[in-house]
């Protein structure tokens, strides 16, 4: 059987299972998969009773009282994303989701170049385009390449990111020329991204240094903007604020070598809070490995606190933890 083909057949199954039941099994799937089951859902305009029935009998269920599925399928996809995600994770999914057929532009394309690859590509254009093209980016992806940015270049796109509110139509057919011009996309749709949270996002990626320097030439520019983006930010010792339930399952994604130097940089408290979530075992060999360890280099803890920083941002992203936004009492 196809990728393609088991794709139809989960679909046609979580139209068959009602709203609740489809959300409760989409909650527990990555946001990939559940793009593409969403996708396969949109696709779906009727099915017959015998492909239903075929379905139902491979996941060993009761057919005889089921009739044809005629489904009306953007109201059902929608309540059901909603009730899997919440609703800003739903609607930005679902018009993903929704768009008709079409080539990946360039951004898509952007994503798969290495960080070195895109900042000598983009490094030429104006401020507002790399800002725009970089809040279309993932995190780390935009993270990587504003780093290879001049640092004065690199600070004049932070704060465009950090202002941003949608593409304007000069900007987005700039876009379009530069975008075809270097990748033969296609243009990209209007975007709904940018602004503190995703400034706060790319920046919180960056290296230490790096970071403080492009916070302080924010702050020299805008206080109160430097500030938002600051109280945006999710640094390592947030991760305290976790309840245990996150913690565990935040331990399941993590690598041993990777936690332990992690925590190696970490107050005590945050350290305690990482053991007294494991096995009494599985903490007494952390503990023995931190000792066997020795000095570890700070550059070397930063990076490995990021790399979880990351994995606990997808976590939550994917509704798997529960984190609370810095400086606030909001939940994400």
């Amino acid at each position: 059987m196809s990728s393609e083909q088991g794709t139809r057949k989960s679909a046609i199954l979580l139209m068959a299972l009602g709203e609740d039941r489809a959300a409760a099994a989409l909650h527990q799937l990555p946001t990939s998969e559940v793009q593409a089951l969403g996708l396969a859902m949109s696709k779906l305009s009727s099915v017959s009773k015998d492909e239903l029935a075929a379905v139902l009998a491979e996941f060993r269920q009761e057919t005889e009282q089921l009739s044809a599925l005629h489904l009306g399928s953007t109201s059902y996809i929608r309540a059901v994303l909603k009730k899997a995600l919440g609703d800003d994770r739903a609607s930005n999914l679902l018009e993903d989701i929704l768009q008709p057929d079409e080539p990946r532009g360039g951004i898509e394309r952007l994503n798969e170049l290495e960080a070195g690859e895109v900042a000598e590509l983009i490094r030429d254009e104006h401020p507002q385009i790399l800002a725009t093209l970089l809040v279309h980016l993932d995190r780390m992806k935009a993270s990587e390449v504003l780093e290879k940015l001049p640092a004065r270049l690199r600070h004049d796109v932070i704060m465009r990111v950090a202002t941003f509110g949608g593409v304007q139509p000069s900007a987005l057919n700039e876009l379009t020329d530069v975008l075809t011009e270097m990748l033969a996309g296609q243009g990209v749709r209007r975007s709904r991204l940018g602004g503190v949270r995703t400034a706060a996002e790319i920046v919180n990626l960056m290296s230490t240094s790096v970071e403080e320097e492009a916070i302080a030439h924010v702050r020299e520019q805008d206080e109160t903007l430097a500030q938002r983006i600051v109280d945006e930010m999710f640094v390592f010792e947030n991760l305290l604020g976790l309840e245990d339930r996150s913690i565990q399952r935040l331990l399941k994604d993590i690598e041993s070598d990777s936690l332990i130097i992690a925590l190696k940089g970490a107050p005590m408290e945050l350290r305690d809070k990482f053991l007294n979530n494991m096995s009494q075992r599985a903490a007494e060999t952390l503990r023995e490995d931190m000792e066997l360890r020795g000095p570890v280099r700070v550059s070397q803890v930063e990076t490995e606190q990021k790399a979880i920083l990351q994995v606990a941002r997808r976590l939550a992203e994917a509704g798997e933890i529960v984190i609370a936004t810095p400086g606030t009492d909001e939940f994400v």
